[in-house]
């Protein structure tokens, strides 16, 4: 019965750390393919977060299930991906937009344009200024 069990798990740790592998490798092709800035970061975020935490979930199952052990570094290395990453990506994408890094050419709709009109940075205007 405990085989079955064991091998139940190995099973399921394994497609676990593969599914996080295999949206690693989409979110890098994603970061190469797509053609703005802010479509790489949404790549970034998103599967790339997903695939990490996958990966780092089947090793914190890993520990858990075959060496009786669970690791509290594997959980904080869990909750600082899942709360860091997503701020980044944000971050990095807040900062792009309020610099004038241009949408990509076909993109439809720019939603923060109405919110944000005559709020952007613009460096050239402030350089003059000074």
């Amino acid at each position: 019965m405990m085989e079955i069990v064991n091998a139940a798990a190995e099973t399921t740790i394994g497609l676990l750390v593969l599914l996080g592998a295999l949206l690693s490798a989409f979110s890098a092709f994603g970061l190469i393919r797509l053609p703005d800035v802010y479509l790489r970061a949404h790549a970034a975020t998103k599967s790339m977060t997903l695939g990490v935490l996958c990966v780092l979930s089947g090793a914190f199952f890993f520990f858990w299930i075959f060496d009786n052990y669970i690791s509290a570094r594997v959980l904080l290395g869990i909750l600082f991906v899942f709360i860091t990453a997503p701020v980044a990506g944000h971050l990095n994408g807040r900062a792009a937009y309020r610099t004038d890094v241009p949408l990509w050419e076909q993109s439809i709709q720019d939603e923060l344009e109405p919110l944000l009109k005559g709020k952007k940075v613009n460096h050239e205007e402030k350089d003059m200024m000074e």
